[in-house]
């Protein structure tokens, strides 16, 4: 399992496109009806792999058609199945050949099967091959150079590591196994043909990862990534995901919505296929996982949790799986991680200036850097977001191929009303909120942001008549407010963006009327009293 360093983890370079994903090599009368149908039917029931295989019904002439050896040339891997008349086919050898001479041996891109054969036999060319050579030898004597290359072939395809079915307990299992090696090849290459964003200050966001994974470790991990709305919780965690998702046995992404028996068939289609049906409720999806998986090693990803009750039912355990199982949850709520007993864990925070810059101009250029003539303006945009990727990336969308006068247009704008994306994005935490927790936000937010910690607690223990320290815990471990190195009281400046507009919806027709108008001369006046030294609380 290996996180790279580098910023685009090898993304950078446009991956190759293949027309097939596998390339089906054999000899018809060996094994079409029995192994290789088999073989190309599981494939094709994932639907997800586009295999080549060749269904002629007789071998016309001495050489492949050009059809063939196209489809050799776009094919990203090769199954040979090597039988006992493989080589009686000149056919099959020119594919062979084809295959050697098209793809590295070096990087696993072909998968031999010795179906019933000795590789030893293979490699030296006895048994069956020394008598398809004999034959050859005689019928292509003015092309000799032909019969090397075929032996060649057979050589070194007998020196790569391939699979022997006589070292597996039936024909399933081994297809299985072979399926199995398809997904870790082929998958990484699809993730890799759809286009991602710019992965910009990515670089110590997966140091951090990578430490907490140790995937050199044989225990079961669990580990939390928490933040604020918009920072990049989901981006890491997917990145992280689509990275080392095929060392595992089972591995899947799952977002905290929906029925949690649709979670459970998710996680465990991979094992039960057609006996998924079985899963009809939680009891049974939770009681399967716990069955299924205590021997697998397993990755599940629980994207943007909310509640310990879901990610307990899917993932109550460490015995559930089997070792070197990692379990990764991304969450708003620092709390939830310890509810859920999760102790390795790290806060996603904002990026910093210049990776914010960066960010903004890729998004709003296509480009690393602003336009000269956008240079300040764009600024003025990176500092509005506070380094926040979503509102980065939002902002800058909304502002690709627009002028100077539009830009202007979008910024004066936004000191009146917050781009709704963002807003809608962030105000989920606040939603999450009890009714007081609600009210003790929007005062902090309108009246105490800058404020030394212990001084809140007291002004709003005097407003509400009771104390009210665990409510400002609790509006921290959702990142809504911050402590900063002098122990003051913050919070991002688009989440207090977004207070000031939940206030301006409240009654947008008669300001007079809304909540913090109502409260704004008892805060006033209390914190005035208390800056002036003339209001003085015990603590």
């Amino acid at each position: 399992m290996d996180l790279s360093t580098s910023p685009s983890l090898g993304w950078a370079e446009s991956p190759p496109r293949w027309t097939f994903d596998v390339f089906l090599s054999f000899r018809a009368e060996d094994t079409r009806r029995g192994f290789i149908s088999h073989l190309y039917r599981e494939l094709e029931l994932w639907q997800v792999f586009k295999t080549f295989k060749d269904d002629r019904p007789l071998e016309i002439g001495a050489s492949i058609s050009p059809k063939l050896v196209s489809a050799i040339e776009q094919s990203h891997l090769a199954i040979v199945v090597l039988s006992p008349n493989y080589a009686s086919s000149t056919w099959c050898l020119d594919e062979l050949a084809k295959i050697i001479e098209s793809m590295e041996t070096g990087d696993e891109r072909i998968l031999p099967v010795f179906f019933d054969v000795d590789p030893s036999d293979v490699r030296h060319q006895r048994s069956s091959f020394a008598e398809a050579f004999a034959k050859h030898e005689v019928k292509f004597s003015n092309d000799i150079e032909k019969v090397k290359r075929w032996r060649a072939a057979l050589r070194e395809v007998a020196g790569l590591t391939g699979w022997d079915p006589k070292e597996y307990k039936s024909e399933s299992e081994l297809i299985e196994v072979i399926v199995k090696r398809v997904w870790e090849k082929v998958l990484p290459t699809i993730a890799l043909s759809y286009p991602i964003d710019k992965l910009v200050g990515i670089d110590f966001r997966l140091r951090k990862m990578r430490l907490l994974l140790a995937a050199e470790e044989k225990d079961v991990r669990f580990i939390g990534i928490w933040g604020m709305g918009g920072v990049g919780k989901t981006t890491l965690a997917r990145l992280v995901f689509e990275k080392i998702f095929h060392h595992f046995d089972v591995a899947e992404f799952l977002v905290d919505h929906g029925p949690l028996v649709n979670l459970h068939k998710q996680v465990l289609s991979q094992i039960l296929k057609e006996n998924i049906s079985h899963v009809w409720d939680e009891y049974k999806g939770t009681c399967f996982i716990r069955k299924c998986l205590s021997n697998k090693k397993v990755l599940l990803v629980f994207d943007d949790v909310d509640s310990c009750d879901r990610q307990e039912k899917l993932a109550g355990h460490k015995s559930w799986f089997g070792e070197g199982s990692r379990i990764i949850v991304t969450t708003r709520d620092k709390r939830l991680l310890t509810e859920c007993g999760i102790e390795l864990s790290f806060e996603l925070v904002r990026l910093n200036d210049n990776n914010a810059l960066e960010l903004f101009s890729h998004k709003a250029f296509k480009k690393d850097q602003p336009v000269e003539e956008f240079l300040e303006l764009s600024k003025c945009f990176v500092d509005y977001a506070k380094g926040l990727p979503l509102a980065l990336k939002t902002l800058g969308s909304s502002l690709y191929q627009r002028n100077l006068e539009e830009w202007n247009s979008i910024l004066e704008s936004l000191k009146r009303i917050p781009n709704p994306t963002i807003f809608y994005s962030l105000k989920l935490s606040y939603d999450s909120l009890n009714d007081l927790q609600q009210k003790n936000f929007l005062d902090i937010a309108f009246f105490y942001k800058g404020v030394e910690k212990d001084r809140v607690i007291q002004l709003l223990e005097y407003c509400y008549g009771f104390n009210i320290l665990i409510v400002r815990n609790v509006l921290i471990e959702k990142s809504l407010l911050t402590i900063d190195l002098y122990n003051n009281v913050g919070m991002h400046g688009l989440i207090q963006e977004m207070a000031w507009e939940i206030v301006r919806q409240d009654c947008r027709e008669e300001p007079g009327l809304r909540s913090r108008n109502r409260s704004n001369q008892r805060h006033t006046v209390m914190f005035t009293s208390f800056r002036r030294g003339r209001f003085k609380l015990e603590l």
